[in-house]
């Protein structure tokens, strides 16, 4: 199950969280169970899962039961080595700021240092531990508020919005694949939250049923508000048959131009 889960629940990001004992020994280590749940009150959820092999606890959630108070880094591809090596099961006591070469920087607002080299950190305070299980495996839920946060000026764009590019962050996914969020593994897809789209269902039936088109094909053209006028007959005749004019729809809508894909498809399917 733990296999499938991880599998198939990707890619997930990673909370790369600092917290300390009660004696001041620093302890950092990633987790992948992890992500923002609201944004006022700002509220992160990571887990320390219980080991599955002798269902032991992590340092993390001892430390976290005594001192709530955790910085969560944001993980980059630059850093994703020193991360992974601050995942190794060194003993209670041992620093992995030293072990993993990184930089430790003083919080403002928590014990904790936050990784100077992280593109982004949050001081957290812990609000609530839900403890989901006693057997190995089982989730140890952290609720933590945001008090403060520290976002690196290199990874915003000119209207100061975070530019997925310049982050570079890295996820998890099963066994030892991580994967990339930059470059040609991103892509957009508007958002149809301030207008309705027509759906699927209304698109004609010659169209919904194409053996070229797909589902995602058919998701963009169902996105549209109201369908557009039709072209002239002159503007489908040199893409031959059905599947050669659906075809050619498919690469406009690979390219962005919802409205021309749609003028083609009505074009030749109602002239």
């Amino acid at each position: 199950m733990h296999g499938y889960l991880l599998g198939t629940v990707a890619p997930r990001p990673i909370a790369f969280a600092s917290t300390v004992d009660l004696e001041g020994n620093i302890n950092l280590s990633p987790f992948s169970f992890f992500n923002v749940f609201s944004a006022n009150p700002p509220i992160m959820v990571f887990s320390p899962a219980r080991r599955g092999r002798d269902n032991t606890t992590k340092h993390t959630y001892e430390n976290l039961k005594v001192v709530p108070e955790v910085v969560i880094n944001i993980v980059n591809h630059d850093m994703v080595q020193q991360a992974s090596l601050a995942s190794t099961e060194y003993d209670r006591g041992v620093n992995e700021f030293v072990k993993s070469g990184l930089t430790p920087v003083p919080s403002l607002r928590v014990s904790p240092p936050r990784v100077g080299e992280s593109p982004a950190s949050f001081e957290c305070k812990v609000n609530q531990v839900i403890e989901l299980g006693k057997d190995g495996g089982a989730g140890n839920l952290m609720i933590c508020e945001v008090l403060l946060a520290h976002i690196k000026e290199g990874i915003l764009d000119e209207e100061g919005r975070v530019d997925p590019q310049k982050l570079d962050a890295v996820a998890r996914m099963g066994g030892d694949y991580y994967c990339r969020a930059s470059g040609t593994s991103l892509f957009k897809v508007p958002k149809p939250l301030a207008t309705k789209g027509i759906g699927v269902d209304q698109i004609p039936q010659a169209i919904r049923n194409s053996k070229i088109l797909t589902g995602n094909d058919l998701g963009m053209l169902g996105n549209v508000v109201q369908l557009p006028a039709k072209g002239t007959l002159d503007e489908v005749m040199e893409y031959g048959g059905t599947n050669e004019v659906h075809a050619q729809a498919q690469q406009l809508l690979r390219n962005g131009k919802v409205e021309a894909a749609w003028r083609l498809l009505l074009t030749y399917h109602q002239g």
